[in-house]
């Protein structure tokens, strides 16, 4: 697990090809990945997954679910210009999150790491008629790194992913991407990542949507005057 710590700025779990990275391309190169979970299956797969939670408690490196929403490890120093780049350089201010994002970020502030079991009870989203909105809130968090997996906890017939908030559980990070500034940040990350690698267009693709909800315009409400007639009669006299 040591060396896996240092293989790359950044590396998916489970991925058989070359690019992007992974741990599995790494350790098991030129080998394709059987999924099977039975008798015949491949115990490497068992084994990394295992290794999965034994990383993401490190404090080495950081486990998110970032590349396509697949489980995704950072360096520290990566991590973190991500983490300022993403959020115009303001992570704090967490603006453009929607009412559920916030929600969930605001508990997450409190006590972290929490189950989803946990976090869904607290924020009220039990029940498969809330599952859509919860997803959709964990999703924008994970997008712009606002909060981390950091371990498992038993709460089910299977362990559940731990979740908590980057601020909580990294704040030496969270402390050094406030004060990076966005171009200085977006420097470190052109270094880490080449243009045609599929991590730096991801990057790119949500970097693109973040500005846009940065620089949109307020709507104003109209200021409410009299009414003028649109023709003037003696009789309105």
């Amino acid at each position: 697990s040591t060396q896996a710590k240092t293989l790359f700025p950044y590396t998916t779990l489970f991925r058989s090809r070359k690019e992007p990275a992974s741990l599995w391309s790494h350790f098991y190169p030129r080998s394709p990945m059987r999924w099977e979970w039975d008798e015949s299956g491949d115990n490497r797969v068992g084994s990394l997954w295992h290794l999965k939670t034994e990383l993401s408690t490190t404090r080495q490196v950081v486990y998110t679910k970032w590349y396509q929403g697949r489980a995704t490890y950072f360096s520290k120093p990566l991590f973190t210009a991500l983490l300022c780049s993403l959020n115009g350089g303001k992570p704090a201010e967490k603006r453009g999150l929607s009412k559920t994002a916030h929600q969930l970020l605001e508990l997450l502030d409190s006590e972290s790491p929490l189950s989803t079991k946990e976090l869904k009870r607290m924020a009220g989203l039990q029940g498969k008629s809330n599952e859509a909105a919860y997803q959709r809130a964990l999703k924008e968090l994970w997008s712009r790194l606002l909060i981390v997996a950091f371990g498992e906890v038993e709460d089910g017939a299977f362990p559940s992913l731990a979740v908590g908030s980057t601020r909580i559980l990294f704040e030496d990070l969270w402390h050094k991407a406030l004060t990076l500034a966005p171009s200085e940040a977006d420097e470190q990350i052109a270094r880490a990542l080449t243009e045609k690698n599929p991590f730096f267009k991801f990057y790119r693709k949500l970097q693109k949507s973040t500005v846009a909800v940065e620089t949109a315009p307020e709507k104003k409400a109209r200021k409410k005057g009299p009414l003028v007639p649109k023709e003037i009669h003696f009789s309105d006299l």
